[in-house]
């Protein structure tokens, strides 16, 4: 056996995924309670929305995964393209 598949590294421990997990949680949890306490200095009306920004940017990325699918079926060539 090679000394390469000894090898352990630090996500082959599910004990080690779950605490990222669980900071990760804690993270997203005092995200959304600071957006509630820290004052935000904002210049439109909607920016003063709680959870504006996460919204905003989810709502983006989901359009752009839908654009890129109808893009795809745009730009794609056919599988045998270079054969012709």
């Amino acid at each position: 056996m090679s000394e390469k598949a000894k090898d352990k590294y630090i996500f082959d421990n599910p004990r080690n995924v779950n605490r990222l997990l669980w900071v990760f949680y804690a993270l997203c949890i005092l995200l959304v309670v600071a957006d509630f306490v820290i004052h935000r200095h904002t210049t439109m009306e909607w920016e003063k929305m709680p959870a504006f920004y996460a919204i905003y940017g989810f709502v983006a990325y989901v359009l752009l995964v839908l654009l890129s699918e109808i893009l795809r079926k745009v730009v794609m060539r056919k599988e045998n393209y270079y054969d012709e």
